[in-house]
């Protein structure tokens, strides 16, 4: 099979996966039935089977993965419309997000020191919260590993959607200004993805939270990577 066909068919093959996990989702509306968790467990259990390597999928992958900047402009949509109400919430917003940022970077950098892990681990795990692009320029600046950085974003990314109701709830956050900003700055575009889903002003709020999280990460983990190691 040459190398075009094999892409139009993982290509197709993925869109069909995701259809089908959208349809569970909206069948069950279970945490664990979200989207990005069925179609991403079924991918890997899909290439195990059939013995492919992640290069191989990717031939059609990374089409879709270009397709990944469009859909985070298009999320300048609902800022749009809650423009007024996101200005004047912009200090709480960018207070809340900061701290979000440096409790991320400082939990995953003192338990992976805490659990023994070697310098190349905590380079790569420090970055865990901000979207995948930034979190790998993080990781090979720092002297981590990209490839590793980008599974430990993915696991973030889907854990803070699993357990985020459980924390909710037990931290009685109810408003969605919160719900955004703690969504955002924990679990990236996965997490924003979920917010968007919800609640059009959370996954806003979200929005923003992931890109002011990358920025404020970018700044903080190389200081605090150097203060802690």
């Amino acid at each position: 099979m040459n190398s075009f066909l094999m892409a139009s068919v993982i290509i197709i093959l993925t869109i069909f996966i995701y259809q089908g996990a959208l349809f569970v989702y909206r069948r069950f509306r279970r945490i664990y039935t979200a989207p990005i968790i069925v179609s991403t467990v079924t991918i890997i259990i899909l290439l195990l089977w059939f013995g492919l390597t992640y290069d191989t999928y990717m031939l059609g992958g990374k089409w879709i993965d270009h397709l990944l900047g469009p859909a985070v402009v298009a999320l300048a949509f609902p800022l749009y419309q809650y423009r007024d109400l996101l200005k004047r919430m912009l200090l709480p917003i960018l207070v809340g997000t900061s701290v979000g940022a440096f409790i991320g970077v400082t939990s995953g950098l003192l338990l992976s020191k805490w659990a023994g892990f070697s310098e190349l681990i905590i380079h790569s795990i420090v970055p865990k919260s901000v979207t995948t692009p930034v979190a790998m320029s993080i990781a090979e600046s720092s002297g981590g590993v990209m490839p590793l950085a980008a599974v430990f974003v993915m696991i973030a990314g889907i854990g803070g959607v699993l357990i985020h109701p459980m924390v909710m709830r037990y931290a009685r956050l109810t408003h969605p200004l919160g719900k955004g900003v703690g969504m955002g700055s924990a679990s990236h575009a996965i997490g924003t993805a979920t917010s968007m889903e919800r609640d059009p002003l959370e996954g806003s709020v979200s929005t923003i939270a992931m890109v002011l999280s990358a920025v404020i990460v970018s700044v903080l983990a190389p200081g605090l990577t150097l203060l802690f190691m």
